[in-house]
């Protein structure tokens, strides 16, 4: 690894790239301040070290250009106020205003750019503007894992320009010595719980993970194209009927590899996906039409439960039903508890990928598990064996 604690920073300019693609309201106040948070030491070491920091992002996905409701500068006063010091703002991350706070900027002092995304070309990838970006700062520095999978000028491409002078910061650090905890020295038993609406999202990463699990659970909407699969009724729950015999040859390799795949045996129904509807709780299996499954139900829970108090290494990534409603919550609060409660009790746990935060992070647990990736995306393409451009360009 390439690691800022590898370099000396004294009166060097760190460009670092940043993701503060963070959600804001319509007041533009930030709404979860997760990712701003977890690159506060990477900014603080550099500055300590006696350096400058230049900080660039992208906010959202403007569409043609500056766009009010995109605009980082709605972030600093926060990051002002998380590191104790003031922030100077570029209106531009590559024009005049830019250059010229860029080449002021003493030790110690910290500038943040104008989203990266207001140019098109960020996100093709163009050498001319990472150049341009390249000739704000003496060193590069990524720790933005969240976008470590595209190969943006940012992100990839500007590394290029730094061939003794780039590295990772310590998000990146962690996001991959974590991640290969779970990959490379895993503690055994490993089980991988796996939720979310869609089989198709989840595809690659069930078959990468498949000769390396003990226990797959299987929940979220995702279940019922696997249930139907293996001929159950489901009733109107989501299906992706083009996968049925995806689904299918999935359990049966689970079978042949001796990997335990656990689908709910019940669920928690609704005759419309509305928080007003009428619910019950039925088999997983016999859901009759109209109604349809938007939660594991209590059968399910308690043996997820029994699987992962045995285990020593989880690896979560999906919620079990529509947490966002309080009707429909009780399955992913009960694996989120169970999986700290796991965490105690000496497991290794990872949680990843945005739904699976947002529950962690809802429930107050995020302090009571191992590692929280910040990179859903990112984190998912890694355990799938990509290759991402990110992480390529600062090793090569």
């Amino acid at each position: 690894m390439r690691s800022i604690d590898d370099f000396n920073f004294r009166d060097k300019r760190a460009l670092i790239r940043v993701d503060f693609n963070v959600p804001l309201d319509a007041s533009f106040q930030i709404t979860d301040t997760t990712r701003i948070d977890a690159a506060i030491p990477t900014i603080k070491e550099i500055l300590n070290d006696g350096g400058s920091v230049i900080l660039m992002s992208h906010l959202g996905r403007p569409k043609s250009g500056p766009e009010e409701k995109f605009s980082l500068q709605h972030i600093v006063p926060y990051l002002a106020e998380k590191l104790g010091c003031p922030v100077k703002f570029a209106d531009d991350c590559i024009g005049p205003s830019a250059v010229e706070l860029a080449k002021e900027l003493k030790p110690g002092e910290v500038l943040l750019l104008e989203n990266l995304r207001f140019y098109k070309e960020e996100e093709k990838g163009d050498e001319g503007f990472a150049r341009h970006l390249a000739d704000l700062g003496d060193v590069y520095v990524n720790d933005a894992f969240g976008t470590a999978h595209r190969a943006h000028a940012s992100t990839a491409v500007i590394a290029k320009f730094f061939p003794d002078a780039k590295m990772f910061g310590y998000i990146m650090n962690n996001e991959i010595l974590n991640i290969d905890k779970i990959l490379k020295d895993t503690p055994r038993p490993f089980t991988a719980i796996l939720g979310g609406a869609k089989v198709s999202g989840k595809i690659e990463i069930i078959n990468h993970l498949m000769d390396k699990v003990d226990n797959l659970l299987i929940g979220g909407g995702m279940m019922f194209t696997f249930i139907k699969a293996i001929g159950g009724d489901v009733g109107n729950s989501l299906v992706e009927d083009d996968l049925l015999e995806l689904a299918k040859d999935t359990v049966e390799r689970a079978r042949m590899l001796g990997v335990n795949l656990y689908l709910p045996p019940d669920a928690v129904i609704a005759d419309a996906f509305s928080i007003d509807a009428s619910t019950s709780i039925r088999s997983a299996y016999d859901i009759p039409i109209p109604w349809m499954g938007l939660d594991i139900g209590p059968v399910a829970c308690e043996k997820f439960k029994h699987v992962i108090e045995n285990s020593k290494a989880i690896l979560w990534n999906g919620p079990m039903g529509v947490f966002e409603m309080k009707k429909f919550e009780h399955g992913t609060r009960f694996i989120a508890e169970r999986v700290a409660e796991a965490t105690a009790n000496g497991s290794f746990t990872l949680i990843g990928g945005g739904d699976s935060v947002a529950a962690i992070n809802k429930y107050g647990l995020a302090g009571k598990v191992s590692y929280v990736s910040t990179g859903g995306g990112a984190m998912l393409e890694y355990i799938e064996g990509k290759e991402l451009p990110g992480i390529k360009a600062i090793l090569d």
